[in-house]
Parts: structure tokens; C-alpha cells; sequence
């Protein structure tokens, strides 16, 4: 009985809902219309993490691993004969880590362990939808 009260404690003390729930990752598709427009996704320091043709769904980290660490995205789109793009990907901080800690202790989670971990954001848009407009075409 020592041992379960023992590993609750630590379990409450040492993991944050967010981490606990969540993933370092998250699936982010890319998708227009119409499709076939080559993209690249650079992050908040230039670096391209993905690149391909739509559609396609790709992985993209949620933390830089630094304290409060989320990551920001731009997604380039260009495609023969249409306007190019470029559209933010942002991160908000989820619902887990808002009210999953408070279950848990709250302070440990919030402080100390989802801050790192990245589980505590959700990369917005999840499916990115873009219509591409024509060159020439008259808005």
C-alpha cells in the first residue's frame, strides 16, 4: 500500500497532465486547392522542417525544449500559374494544461514539467486548407 501512495505522490509531484496526455508532436496537414502546390515550413529560425507537394500530412515538434519553449511555423506555398503564400502556423497552450493539473497538484505540472515538454500547445491549424489564387485573377 506504501508503494501506491508512493508512486501517486511521485506521479503527481514529477509529470504534468499536458505531458501526461499529450505528445512532443503533432500531425499537421497541408492541403489546398487545387492541389499539387509545393510548400516548405520553416520555423521561428529559418530552418525548413518539412517540405513536400499537397496534400500531405506532416510532423512538426511543439518545443524547442527551452523553458515555455513553443514553436512558430510558416508554410510557403507556391504552384505554377497561382499567387505564392505564406500562412503562420501558431501554437496555443490546450486544454490539459490549463485544467489537467489541477487533478495532479497543479504548480509541478504548470512550472516545471509541461514547459519543456510541449505537450502543453496544439499547433493551429491542425489541417491547413488554403485556396490558391489564380495570377491576374480579380478579387
Amino acid at each position: 500500500m506504501k508503494a501506491l501512495i508512493l508512486a501517486l505522490v511521485s506521479l503527481c509531484v514529477l509529470n504534468g497532465c499536458a505531458t501526461i496526455v499529450g505528445h512532443e508532436s503533432q500531425h499537421v496537414t497541408i492541403d489546398t486547392q487545387p492541389p499539387g502546390a509545393r510548400f516548405v515550413i520553416q520555423d521561428e529560425t529559418g530552418q525548413i522542417v518539412a517540405q513536400g507537394t499537397t496534400p500531405k500530412t506532416v510532423v512538426l515538434a511543439k518545443s524547442n525544449g527551452s523553458y515555455f519553449g513553443k514553436k512558430n511555423y510558416q508554410v510557403m506555398l507556391e504552384r505554377p500559374g497561382y499567387v505564392p503564400q505564406t500562412l503562420p502556423l501558431t501554437e496555443r497552450v490546450n486544454l490539459w494544461y490549463l485544467l489537467g493539473n489541477i487533478p495532479l497538484g497543479g504548480f509541478p505540472g504548470w512550472l516545471l514539467v509541461d514547459p519543456f515538454y510541449g505537450g502543453m500547445y496544439q499547433i493551429q491549424p491542425g489541417r491547413l486548407q488554403h485556396t490558391l489564387s489564380p495570377v491576374g485573377a480579380r478579387g
